[in-house]
């Protein structure tokens, strides 16, 4: 978005319009009087240039009214206007007065709309919200009217919204390519490449290339056996045994980390029986979140491998 910025100059202040601004309540007075009263020179403020709105600087173009001034500094922004308001709510999150909860929800409403193809995290990473706050805005949303199929994440990667269409391209890439290497799969297919390596693995197998927690209805998107997958007592059993963890210190504090928290198929039998009805639906929420956080490792391990290979 920097090489949208273009030369700084003088302009009449009568000659700019007011800002689209992020700000749902507006100028804040407060701050306003702060900087008229500052006695250094404001830094210029960001300015469209076809439209001669204002960018970013509102609190800077009002102190310099009230300081009597005709003419303000400026630096010209030659984007779009879509990109324009996603530079301002950029530039509101890293000085000046912050942005409040609520600019930032009303901003990620906005970039939904004009950027639905952008990613949770990439849309985060504009408003400084959290990726789950803007998937949970986002499925809150009415304003969304273009129906996307990918998104664009925070590396530039193109993404199928559906992983099982981008793991079957994958298994169909494999099978008609099998010396193609796991990077080129995944550019390919438009998924990770530690999903491309699961992918193959589990054609190894002779499994379905997609699991069944994410197939529509549980039903399998080929004609492959379906085997189930190894209990997770059995893959622990398998990390144990391996050198890289076994005689390192962070391998063992990792095999020591799995051992408290992984547990089998049928593992909670005795903890469903034996507690009082009042705790299970606290306890069943409780599972719920460590379901979550597990997720959230699983792919924060596979966007790591993805760069590391």
């Amino acid at each position: 978005m920097e090489d949208e910025l273009g030369e700084e100059g003088v302009v009449p202040i009568a000659a700019l319009l007011p800002a689209d601004s992020p700000r749902i309540a507006g100028v804040d007075q407060e701050h306003l009087r702060s900087l008229a009263e500052a006695a250094t020179p404001l830094p210029p403020i960001l300015v469209h240039r076809s439209s001669m709105r204002v960018v970013d600087g509102m609190h800077r173009l009002e102190a310099a009214v009230l300081r009597g001034e005709h003419e303000i500094a400026v630096e010209f922004f030659d984007g779009s206007e879509q990109l324009a308001f996603l530079h301002a709510v950029r530039a509101n999150l890293t000085h000046g007065l912050p942005l409040s909860r609520a600019d930032r929800e009303a901003a990620t409403i906005r970039i939904i709309t004009s950027h639905p193809d952008w990613s949770d995290r990439m849309i985060a990473s504009s408003t400084g919200l959290s990726d789950k706050t803007v998937a949970a805005i986002r499925r809150r949303s009415t304003t969304q009217a273009v129906q996307v199929t990918a998104r664009v994440g925070t590396d530039g990667r193109v993404r199928p919204l559906n992983s099982s269409e981008g793991r079957q391209r994958a298994a169909e890439i494999i099978a008609a390519r099998p010396d193609a290497s796991l990077r080129e799969v995944a550019r390919a297919s438009g998924i990770a490449l530690g999903t491309v390596r699961d992918v193959k693995e589990r054609l190894r197998r002779g499994e379905d290339p997609v699991p069944v927690r994410r197939r529509p209805n549980g039903v399998p998107q080929s004609r492959m056996r379906v085997v189930e997958p190894p209990d997770p007592l059995e893959t622990l059993q398998v990390l144990r045994r391996d050198p890289s963890l076994r005689f390192t210190d962070a391998g063992r504090h990792t095999l020591r980390w799995l051992d408290l928290h992984v547990i089998s198929t049928g593992d909670w039998g005795g903890v469903v029986g034996g507690l009082p009805t009042h705790c299970t639906n606290v306890v069943a929420d409780l599972a719920r979140r460590c379901a979550a956080v597990w997720q959230e490792l699983a792919d924060e391990l596979e966007q790591r491998d993805q760069f590391s290979a």
